[in-house]
Formats: C-alpha cells, sequence, structure tokens
C-alpha cells in the first residue's frame, strides 16, 4: 500500500492492512504459523538477535507471523505503533502489574473497576508491599489531590463495566502526565471502535480481545497496546520473562473477526439504545444506566470523547422488588442466558450487588442493578422476551 495515497479509516485498514509480513504471499486470511522452534541459518543470526527487536522472530512464544499480524492491525485500530497479546484480557491487566509495579508503589484505582484487577491488586498489596488506593469514578481533574510521591500507577476504566459511570479520561491522564505517573486504562468497552484513549493522553490501552474482537464466545484473548516504545519494551520484557504466550490458531481466528467487528458494533449499538430508551419507559426500572442516556452518570463526557456505545448497559429495578424477584426474572429470560465474556452474538444478562463491590464510594440506589448484553437477536423480540419476564415475576 502505498504512502502516497489516502490515509484510511481503521475499519478499512482492518481488510486492508498495511503490512508486509509475509512478503510474496497474496491471499484473504492471513497464514497460520504453528511453531515453538524459529529455525536460524546459522549462529551468528542467532547471537546478532536482540529481544527488543520486533521484526527478528526468535521464538514461537514470543511472535509468529500470525500473532504478529493480529498485534500490528489491533495497534492500527486503537491508534497506536506497539501492541502484546496476552493469553486473556486478565492476563493483559497482570502485564502491566508485572512490567511498572514494585514494592512501595502505590496505585490508585477506580472504584468500578473490573472485579477481577480489584482482587489482582489488592493481592499485590498483601503479598508485595504495595500501596492500592480506589477513587471515585468521577473524581476527573481532582485527582491530583490523591496522588503521592510514591503513586506509580493510575488505572481507568471507561465506562465503568458494571455501572457504567464514564470517566473524564483526558482531565485524569492530564494530571497524571504532568506528574510522570503512568497511566493504564481498560478499554475493552470500546474495542479501539469508539473511543481511543491513547488519543487523550493515556499511556497505555488493554483490551480484552475475548469480547467484541473475538466476536464468537470462543476465544480467550487480552492485549496491551501503547505509542511509547520503551513501555512497550517494558510490557514485552515482563511478559517474555513470564512466559505468557497465545495460539496462532486462536490469532487466526480473531484475525478472521475483524473485519467485521464495526458493523457488529454498530449492530450491537442500535439494538442496546433502543432497548434502554424502551426500558426507561417501564415502570419496574428507576434507572437505565446506558452512556447515551442522561440518567448515566459522565453521560456529557460520553457525548463528547464517544461516538457510539456498543451493546453493554445496566438497569437498576424499583427498589419494591427485592434479589429474589430480581434473579426470578433474570431467570425468567429465554432469549438472555446467564454468563459472562459479552461481546458474542448472545445476549447476556447477570444481576449484580454493587454495595458488596464498593470500598471507596457510596452507591446511590437501593434497587438491585442487573447488567445486561445486547446480542445481534432481533431487537424486537429481545424486548418481548424482557416483556414476558417483567410481566411473569415483576407484574
Amino acid at each position: 500500500m502505498s504512502d502516497a495515497g489516502p490515509k484510511l479509516h481503521p475499519q478499512t485498514l482492518s481488510i486492508h492492512p498495511d503490512d508486509q509480513i509475509t512478503p510474496g504471499w497474496t491471499a484473504v486470511p492471513v497464514p497460520v504459523a504453528r511453531a515453538s522452534t524459529v529455525l536460524f541459518p546459522d549462529l551468528a543470526s542467532i547471537r546478532a538477535l536482540n529481544w527488543r527487536d520486533d521484526s527478528k522472530w526468535r521464538y514461537g512464544l514470543h511472535a509468529t507471523p500470525t500473532s504478529m499480524a493480529l498485534a500490528q492491525r489491533l495497534a492500527t485500530l486503537e491508534g497506536g505503533k506497539h501492541t502484546l497479546l496476552h493469553p486473556s484480557g486478565l492476563s493483559s491487566i497482570t502485564n502491566v502489574y508485572l512490567a511498572f509495579v514494585h514494592p512501595g508503589d502505590d496505585i490508585l484505582i477506580p472504584d468500578n473497576a473490573y472485579s477481577p484487577n480489584r482482587e489482582l491488586a489488592d493481592w499485590y498489596a498483601k503479598h508485595h508491599g504495595v500501596s492500592v488506593r480506589y477513587f471515585d469514578p468521577m473524581i476527573g481533574a481532582k485527582i491530583a489531590d490523591l496522588l503521592q510521591d510514591n503513586t506509580k500507577l493510575i488505572w481507568l476504566e471507561a465506562p465503568g463495566s458494571v455501572t457504567m459511570e464514564v470517566p473524564d479520561v483526558p482531565a485524569i491522564a492530564q494530571v497524571a502526565r504532568a506528574k510522570g505517573i503512568l497511566t493504564a486504562i481498560d478499554s475493552t468497552y470500546a474495542a479501539g471502535l469508539s473511543f481511543r484513549p491513547l488519543e487523550h493522553g493515556v499511556d497505555i490501552v488493554i483490551q480484552a480481545l475475548t469480547k467484541y474482537q473475538s466476536g464468537g464466545s470462543d476465544i480467550l484473548m487480552g492485549a496491551t497496546v501503547t505509542s511509547n516504545a520503551d513501555l512497550h519494551a517494558e510490557l514485552k520484557r515482563a511478559r517474555m520473562i513470564f512466559g505468557l504466550g497465545v495460539s496462532s490458531d486462536d490469532c487466526s481466528l480473531v484475525l478472521r473477526s475483524l473485519p467485521t467487528m464495526q458493523v457488529r458494533y454498530e449492530a450491537h449499538d442500535r439494538s442496546a439504545l433502543a432497548l434502554a430508551r424502551w426500558l426507561k419507559t417501564r415502570p419496574e426500572v428507576d434507572v437505565v444506566l446506558h452512556p447515551a442516556l442522561p440518567d448515566c452518570p459522565g453521560h456529557a463526557t460520553f457525548m463528547r470523547d464517544f461516538t457510539a456505545a456498543g451493546g453493554l448497559f445496566s438497569i437498576v429495578f424499583n427498589p419494591r422488588y427485592s434479589s429474589a424477584q430480581v434473579d426470578a426474572f433474570v431467570e425468567g429470560l429465554r432469549l438472555f442466558k446467564l454468563g459472562y465474556s459479552w461481546g458474542g452474538a448472545l445476549s447476556l444478562a447477570l444481576p449484580y450487588n454493587v454495595r458488596t463491590m464498593r470500598t471507596a464510594t457510596r452507591w446511590p440506589h437501593d434497587g438491585v442493578l442487573v447488567r445486561l448484553f445486547v446480542g445481534l437477536e432481533d431487537e424486537g423480540d429481545l424486548r418481548a422476551d424482557i416483556e414476558q419476564s417483567l410481566t411473569a415475576h415483576l407484574g
């Protein structure tokens, strides 16, 4: 692809990639390169290897043509320069801790963060002499008041994966960068499509490729993306030391799904927003926490920074309904299934007790929260499914 040509959008580049990882091979799919052993022509080639050099093959654990093709395309979608692949989204989060967090360091984490990230941070605090503090996700630039001399890392999540608050990412990133503090964000929700944190000052983006990038509910994988070569090298070094790798077969499945990801994301977004607006009219529902709707904390920030919301949002039921009644509603759904790991074609629903998930902020709602992921089923069928269960169990 000529440098003189027009600048292409990420969606187009996911189909027409600007790479030459396998020169001489012309086909639609990327070849699946399965390898542990990589062969070298002579000892001099082995001895000249530098682990920092992403252009040289060394060992199948670290990279193959298939995994490198996926890494490059993800960097393009996210607007970054460097991507590392990991066995899961949580593994990508773990890689950030392994690379940058050391005894004596202080970490700030939003109170609405992905629960496994909280558990990992608390484990670090207990076993590795790290200070972990949780903050109000809506704090914005006032996070400056929480910074200490030993604050090393600020985590962000946009929106919160259960309660959907949308933080002011640029404001927090600006404060952190002025103090030389690293920022990392779980941006699985946006998938590099509706929000690009690197363009708003964040240092490292984490993606759970298990979700929209896979789209088939059959792959576990994660990624870290950055534009900073030094941060990439530190992440790469930690990943190498701890032996974190991915399967070329799994990479090929994600590569196959990437060209349709934006089309799928937009379809999730249309159906979810339609259902969210309808649910606002239901007497059983007190609050609809969809970032594109005014009830959601950070709505104005979402409208400023994001272009779409995808398929994930939450609802809070009227407090007159007990947890048992809401559980019955969830279990009474026929098309929405019970399960984690959203992002595929199948719609999902799960209730949460948010009060037990927080330590630094007060949850303002008394009703039970249910998180919905809206899949690719017909929106009218999904609406009818919700309505029949509301009538049967909360009517």
